[in-house]
């Protein structure tokens, strides 16, 4: 390997298979990460979670027949909400119990199918992702998911703002709420199959909410946040990605703990509502009492 620094730092993109994933995961991480202001606003981090392991019945099935993985991965995951929305629907449940009781019989669905079709995709591939092994075909389709969902969100991020942050004022300001929710779903079904295929299921939930839990905390408005995210995330991503080669590390795992190390950081020195800052505060106010 050459002594010449920048080319040492420049050395995973000498590798196809590195390069590909560094952007397709960089593309997939910003997309998550605009996604995930919405998620955040609107309170959907356990139905991101459940939706996470509800496409694996599809993975499952599309790999045992020899179908592209992402269109058989959406649908298990409209499955899935359609089922939440029957259970809570009938009001014998909340909405966390419903959440709980239809994710995880999917993900035994799809355990049991796996182990039904050993020849399949590994187990190990939809928990842990494999970014790095993605293929020409599948990069093509984690592209095309990532660009529909940047398009729909670039031209309805104003009413799926309204709706999120107050979806009887939407309806009152004559916008079609069950279309924005279809719309909103289906947005967030989609990212989470596509980064799932970065980093698996048991870590897709963090792609979905972090960045914007990040944003939240740095601004007030949710306009700043728009951007905010979405740079949290896909520098992360790239980060990760990049760091994973010279750490000979999971590309999934250090993608997420780049995410968290970013939220610790933000959540103690964020400018006003970081730790920090709310004591300050909470001393001056001790202080102006006292005086």
């Amino acid at each position: 390997m050459s002594g010449d620094p920048v080319a040492l730092l420049l050395a995973p993109f000498d590798y196809q298979f590195m390069a590909r994933g560094i952007w397709v995961g960089t593309l997939i991480g910003a997309v998550c990460g605009w996604l995930s202001c919405y998620v955040v606003l609107k309170g959907w981090s356990l139905l991101g979670d459940a939706l996470s392991h509800s496409v694996v019945p599809g993975i499952a099935i599309a790999y045992a027949l020899g179908l592209p993985f992402a269109p058989a991965a959406f649908i298990s995951a409209l499955l899935a909400v359609g089922g939440i929305g029957l259970i809570k629907g009938q009001g014998a449940l909340k909405s966390d119990a419903a959440i709980g009781v239809v994710f995880s019989a999917f993900l035994a669905l799809g355990l049991v199918l796996i182990s039904l079709n050993p020849g399949g995709v590994q187990l190990t591939t939809i928990l842990f992702g494999n970014l790095l092994g993605i293929g020409d075909s599948e990069t093509i389709q984690l592209v095309i998911i990532s660009l529909i969902c940047l398009v729909a969100l670039s031209l309805r991020w104003k009413d799926l703002m309204l709706y999120c942050f107050d979806e009887g004022h939407a309806r009152v300001m004559g916008l079609n709420v069950a279309w924005l929710n279809v719309l909103l779903l289906s947005m967030l079904s989609l990212m989470t199959v596509a980064a799932l295929q970065a980093v698996g299921a048991l870590l897709v939930v963090a792609m979905l909410i972090t960045p914007g839990a990040c944003a939240w905390l740095l601004t007030d408005r949710f306009g700043h946040m728009l951007w905010l995210a979405p740079l949290i995330g896909g520098l992360c991503a790239f980060l990760g990605s990049w760091a994973s080669y010279f750490m000979d590390s999971s590309v999934g795992g250090t993608i997420v703990l780049l995410q968290t190390f970013c939220f610790l950081v933000i959540f103690v020195l964020a400018p006003r509502h970081g730790v920090l800052a709310r004591r300050r505060r909470g001393s001056q106010v001790v202080g102006e009492e006292g005086s």
